[in-house]
């Protein structure tokens, strides 16, 4: 197995710019913040930027827990790629992932060291870090569809990519804003939802009233069970298909819920 690592300080671009390296150099996999992405699918592992704190989120990184260390490393022996990309702060910390997931050390002046000043500008890096300080956005480079699941209800693009000069899959990556970049908790009120729900019904013409809501939220999935009314003349079954649907893409396009259920009952017509 070839072995590359990305080194660069937080905030300058990593995760960006490490599909186009990967394309560039034929590289399969990419090891980032405690996931293995493998042909841009998240084969493995628990994103740091799921933690509350900076000091977690190094800590998943180093993949110090042992049990997710464990996860990974067989993930990798599966997939068994032929080369992989590990990104890090400095030197010693992608040489300590390296170590901890067992694949082959680097010799301390290999040309597979890359570090970020040699592969974007000043202005590049720039740009990168007021994004992290002011926004305070995280990027995974992982489409979104692949991290509905980890980032249920996180503050995250599920629809929108980053796209550099490469068009298509290879090019696509994830905007998160990780719990430690914010100043406090924050949530999304159960009215919210309730709200969605009802507008749509409104905007639907085969909707004649919602009746009740249940909402079961969870880390890694939302659950919803609606009762409505149809309106008289349209026909019962394909109206709550399409509302059916019409409410898990509100939802997951404005609060990034991964919404695994949505029971429509429907009590009567209006």
């Amino acid at each position: 197995m070839d072995v590359y690592t990305l080194v660069g300080k937080s905030g300058t671009g990593k995760s960006f710019h490490a599909m186009n390296l990967c394309k560039k150099l034929g590289v399969e996999a990419i090891i980032d913040d405690g996931l293995f992405i493998y042909k841009n699918h998240v084969a493995a592992g628990v994103s740091a930027k799921r933690e509350s704190t900076k000091i977690g989120a190094v800590k998943t990184a180093l993949f110090l827990n042992e049990e997710m260390c464990s996860q990974v490393r067989k993930a990798i022996e599966e997939e068994n790629p032929e080369s992989i990309l590990v990104l890090g702060t400095s030197d010693g910390m992608t040489d300590k992932i390296i170590s901890r997931l067992g694949l082959p050390p680097l010799e301390s002046d290999s040309l597979r060291r890359i570090h970020i000043e040699e592969i974007t500008t000043e202005e590049e890096r720039q740009t990168a870090r007021q994004q992290r300080d002011q926004y305070g956005k995280h990027v995974i480079p992982a489409p979104a569809l692949q991290l509905k699941r980890t980032f249920a209800g996180y503050f995250m693009d599920p629809l929108r990519f980053f796209r550099g000069k490469d068009q298509g899959a290879a090019a696509e990556r994830t905007v998160v804003r990780p719990t430690y970049s914010y100043l406090g908790e924050y949530f999304v009120a159960d009215k919210v939802i309730d709200d969605i729900i009802t507008c749509l019904a409104h905007e639907s013409p085969a909707i004649g009233r919602v009746i009740h809501i249940v909402q079961t939220p969870k880390a890694d999935a939302y659950r919803l069970k609606i009762s409505i009314k149809v309106r008289a003349g349209f026909p019962v079954w394909q109206s709550a298909i399409e509302f059916q649907k019409n409410v898990e893409e509100a939802i997951e396009k404005m609060t990034a819920f991964n919404v695994t259920e949505i029971d429509l009952e429907v009590r009567g017509i209006n």
